[in-house]
């Protein structure tokens, strides 16, 4: 290489330098200014005085509403229809004070809607909601549960039992709230609704659709809908030191698809190249195989820019920097199936059937894949990824009924969003606050058409442990937080009503 060449290489190797370098400072610097411009999202509440609350007698009725088995079944809804009626009557009985102030009617088969008329009649009325309802034991878990799961027991500061959290905690901690309100003359500024469906486990067509119907009919509008949903998770999310309390504003809709492929049936010596069993896996394999796309949209986005200024350092360089560490965050969200539900619409296979005897070729297999939708896409969009994935048309799909697209998002530049958001933070001082994805379904979904503002939050304080008694074994819910339930309802239908 000549003097000259040599030159000129040398040069360009300086210059080359120079633009990295530059490339890396102004990155710096651009990461730096995005993590240091952030500031709290919380706002300034001074914590509330703790109502005293009897917990004890509290959890004692809490425990004694577990003793009604009251499991919905979606085919045979008559299904242990005393326990229900039970429970109703149990209702009426232990809340007389509510009672003698609110109407109460049964709509349906076993529906119940209060009303606790207002003082203001210009002001737009507000619903609580929670249901009845909770889902069965898995078979051959029983003798795996601490007690008995529908024994009602309350024991080393915990109430034990299926229900004791999922829902009817929330439903008598409304009931409780209410009562001790009702006691102390309290009246409404705005009239109360309280929809306690029988149902939700398996739709809830029956119960609180019937109930928004019923309100649609006689022309109610309402400012706003609470019901269960997200938690205030301890020690769950990684960077954050503090428990979030998430109030969701979103939720995820709900498709089940029933496939079901066809071949030639006949003798087991004799298979067809393509058997129904056979097309049928491979669809179904193609399809946990070939994901929906993985994203972050608007709830999750809108989590991250609150939470980001209360979390550690590096946590904040990352989500205050996504146009540039939206990749790694993905891989992360996607390493664990709790945050994984939040960033795409996921497929679960449910059922299979096919065949019946060992030596015959079953002419037809069929299974069921609940979809859960992330807002943004329908069931449209989501048909159209199946069918990409799986990549057989001989495979019939055809929907199952309770489908829905994802319901609208809720904005939090509203009083309802500040009234709970100044209530958590009241009751619960040391959290912090932010709007988030409900990755299952609620009840809510059935009162889009009478109001745009839906929350799901349930006062709950939760560890990754606990999230694995909901729906699982050994549900419970400690007396301490029980009591923190109820002065929170308390406390809610007092700041709304200010």
């Amino acid at each position: 290489m000549t003097s000259f060449g040599k030159h000129a290489l040398g040069a360009f190797l300086r210059t080359a330098l120079m633009v990295l370098l530059a490339v890396v400072v102004a990155t710096a610097a651009i990461l730096t200014y995005n993590t240091v411009r952030l500031t709290s999202r919380q706002i300034t509440v001074a914590p509330l005085t703790p109502v005293d609350i009897d917990k004890v007698k509290a959890a004692e009725r809490l425990a004694a509403a577990v003793r009604f088995k009251t499991i919905s079944d979606a085919a045979k809804p008559k299904q242990n229809a005393e326990a229900f009626a039970g429970l109703r009557s149990y209702i009426q009985a232990n809340f007389p004070a509510f009672h003698a102030a609110a109407k109460r009617e049964v709509i349906g088969d076993g529906a119940l809607l209060y009303t606790w008329e207002g003082s203001d009649p210009r002001a737009a009325p507000i619903a609580l909601l929670a249901h009845q309802d909770v889902v069965p034991i898995a078979p051959g878990t029983e003798d795996d549960w601490q007690a008995p799961p529908f024994a009602g027991v309350v024991r080393d500061g915990f109430i034990w039992g299926r229900g004791a959290w999922d829902d009817k905690a929330s439903l008598f901690a409304i009931l409780e709230a209410a009562e001790l309100l009702a006691k102390e003359g309290f009246k409404p500024r705005q009239t109360v609704y309280f929809g306690f469906g029988q149902d939700e486990e398996v739709s809830g067509e029956r119960g609180a659709a019937a109930i928004a119907a019923t309100l649609a009919e006689r022309g109610i509008k309402l400012d706003f809908v609470l019901d269960e949903g997200l938690l205030i998770l301890n020690g769950v999310i990684n960077g954050l030191s503090r428990p979030a309390a998430l109030i969701g504003v979103a939720e995820k809709g709900y498709v089940s698809l029933e496939f079901k492929a066809t071949a030639t049936g006949g003798h087991a010596s004799l298979p067809s190249h393509d058997t129904a069993i056979g097309m049928l896996a491979m669809a179904l394999a193609r399809l946990e195989q070939n994901p929906m796309p993985r994203q972050l949209r608007r709830p999750t986005l809108e989590m991250f820019d609150v939470l980001a200024p209360e979390m550690n350092l590096a946590s904040r360089v990352v989500l205050s920097n996504l146009w540039l560490f939206k990749p790694l965050v993905l891989h992360s969200l996607a390493s664990a199936p709790t945050t994984d539900a939040a960033i795409h619409t996921t497929a679960a296979p449910t059922t299979f059937h096919a065949g019946r005897q060992d030596n015959v070729l079953p002419a037809y297999a069929t299974a069921t894949v609940n979809f859960r939708l992330l807002p943004g896409d329908t069931r449209q969009t989501m048909l159209a990824e199946v069918r990409r994935a799986i990549r057989n048309d001989r495979i019939a799909i055809s929907a199952l009924p309770g489908s829905s697209d994802p319901p609208p998002i809720t904005g939090t530049a509203s009083f309802a969003y500040r009234a709970l958001n100044q209530t958590i933070r009241e009751v619960f001082p040391d959290v912090v606050v932010a709007p988030g994805l409900m990755v299952a379904t609620t009840d809510s979904r059935h009162y889009t058409a009478i109001t745009d503002k839906i929350f799901r939050f349930q006062p709950v304080r939760a560890t990754t442990v606990d999230l694995s008694r909901l729906h699982g074994t050994n549900e419970r819910l400690s007396v301490d937080n029980y009591a923190d339930m109820i002065r929170f309802y308390r406390r809610l239908l007092q700041n709304t009503a200010s």
